[in-house]
C-alpha cells in the first residue's frame, strides 16, 4: 500500500520589503481601527489623507498597505493595546504582528533568534540568515528562486526590524526581551504562545 501523498509546504509570503518595523505607522492607523473601521475602510481613508505622511502617493499607498497587513493579524484586544502602548510595548506588538503575517520571519524568530539566546549566543549576524533561508529552502522553492538582490533586501529589512524592536544590538548582540506583563499576557493568550517568538525566558502567562 502506498503511503499517502504529502502537501507541499504553504509558500512563504515574501514581500515585507517596505518600511522595516513600521511602529509608528501602526500607532497612527491602530486608532481609525478601534473607531469602528474596518481595515478596509481604514486603509482608505489613510490613503486618501495621507496619514502617513509620506512625500509621494505611491510610497503612502505601500506604507498603509503593508502596515494593515500586519496590524490586521493582530487582535481586536491588540490593536487597542497598541493605542495606549509604551514604546516598548508597541515595539514588541509590532515584532509579533510581522512575525504573525510573514512565517518566514515568525520561524526566525523562534528557530533562530530564540534558541541562540537560550543556548547563549553571544553573537547574531547575517551568516544566521543566510543559513537558515537556505536550509528552508530545501523545501520552499520560492526561496531558491529568488533574486540577490532580494535576498538581500529581505534580509536587511529584518535585521532592522530587530533593531527598531530593541531586540539586537548595533554591534550584532542579542537584548533580551522583558515583555510587560499586559502584552506577554495577550500572548501567551495564544497557543503556542507567542512568546516565542522573542529572545526571553519569560514563561506563558496562564
Amino acid at each position: 500500500m502506498n503511503d499517502a501523498p504529502t502537501m507541499p509546504p504553504r509558500r512563504y509570503a515574501l514581500s515585507f520589503t517596505t518600511g522595516a518595523l513600521l511602529t509608528r505607522e501602526g500607532a497612527l492607523l491602530a486608532p481609525l481601527f478601534i473607531d469602528g473601521r474596518g481595515w478596509e475602510q481604514v486603509r482608505d481613508d489613510a490613503v486618501e489623507g495621507n496619514l502617513l505622511q509620506a512625500r509621494t502617493h505611491s510610497t503612502g499607498v505601500r506604507l498603509v498597505r503593508e502596515t494593515v497587513k500586519r496590524l490586521s493579524v493582530l487582535t481586536d484586544e491588540e490593536v487597542a493595546l497598541l493605542v495606549e502602548a509604551t514604546a516598548s510595548e508597541r515595539a514588541h506588538l509590532m515584532w509579533v504582528a510581522a512575525c504573525r503575517r510573514y512565517e518566514l520571519i515568525g520561524e526566525f524568530a523562534e528557530e533562530v533568534l530564540r534558541e541562540r539566546y537560550l543556548l547563549l549566543a553571544q553573537t547574531f549576524g547575517y551568516e544566521e540568515f543566510d543559513s537558515f533561508v537556505r536550509a528552508k529552502g530545501l523545501w520552499h522553492e520560492e526561496l531558491v528562486a529568488l533574486k540577490d538582490s532580494t535576498l538581500q533586501k529581505l534580509r536587511s529589512n529584518v535585521f532592522k526590524m530587530l533593531r527598531e524592536a530593541d531586540l539586537l544590538s548595533d554591534a550584532g548582540t542579542i537584548l533580551p526581551a522583558v515583555l510587560s506583563e499586559r502584552v506577554a499576557a495577550r500572548l501567551s493568550a495564544r497557543t503556542p504562545s507567542d512568546v516565542r517568538f522573542f529572545p526571553t525566558q519569560q514563561g506563558a502567562v496562564s
